[in-house]
């Protein structure tokens, strides 16, 4: 009795099966972070829009009150916390959407600005607060993700 052969084909090989799976944890993983940004931004613009004495008001160099009523913390009468969120949500909308070279360039950019304020945090604040910082490393590792995302793309090839 003959037994059937499976034959691979170009839809079963064990690399596409692969990449398909690391594609999905790489949008899933952006997303989930993303979803984290937007609760640490949230939580710095409520202390923006907040008078009271806040948790996080550790000490003389850690005091999220101080941060979020600077003139540094709006743009155009605009929170920084709310892109916060607007820009979390966007990259976790494009992870899920599979756009991977525009979650790298949006978190790209939005790295480069953290870094910014982390820099006036450091330099001119003298303060930091602890749901910045938070977003920082946050926004860190989306930035690996994205970074990692758009190379096993490249690594692939043409898609066909």
């Amino acid at each position: 009795m003959l037994k059937p052969v499976l034959v691979p084909t170009e839809e079963t090989q064990p690399s596409d099966r692969s990449a398909s799976i690391e594609d999905t944890t790489m949008r899933f993983a952006i997303a989930l972070l993303a979803v984290a940004g937007v609760v640490v931004s949230s939580l710095a613009l409520q202390v923006h829009y907040s008078n009271e004495t806040e948790p996080c008001s550790i000490n003389a160099k850690w005091d999220c009150g101080i941060v979020n009523h600077s003139p540094f913390a709006e743009i155009f009468h605009i929170p920084v916390a709310a892109l916060g969120i607007a820009g979390y949500l966007a990259m976790g909308s494009l992870a899920l959407f599979k756009r991977r070279r525009l979650v790298a360039a949006l978190a790209l950019g939005a790295l480069g600005f953290s870094l910014y304020l982390t820099y006036v945090e450091k330099y001119i604040l003298e303060v930091y607060c602890i749901y910045c910082v938070t977003s920082l490393g946050i926004i860190v590792l989306i930035n690996l993700l994205g970074i990692w995302w758009v190379a096993a793309e490249w690594r692939a090839g043409p898609a066909q």
